[in-house]
């Protein structure tokens, strides 16, 4: 049996699964990224992952 998904009505995450925007509960929590408090938030999710990504890079603490 799959496990269900958790989140809310009103969560907005980005599913890497089918590669979009879903509100609440819909897909397991491993294939998700957020919750975001927008649609719009969400739908911007990997760009900022590669941001995140782009500035621990370089972060001279890590160097």
């Amino acid at each position: 049996m799959a496990k269900q998904a958790t989140g809310k009505p009103g969560e907005w995450f980005y599913c890497l699964k089918h590669k979009k925007v879903e509100e609440g509960p819909e897909c397991p929590a491993r294939n998700r990224l957020g919750p975001y408090p927008t649609a719009q938030a969400a739908s911007h999710a990997l760009e900022r992952v590669a941001e995140r990504n782009d500035e621990w890079d370089h972060d001279p603490r890590w160097e």
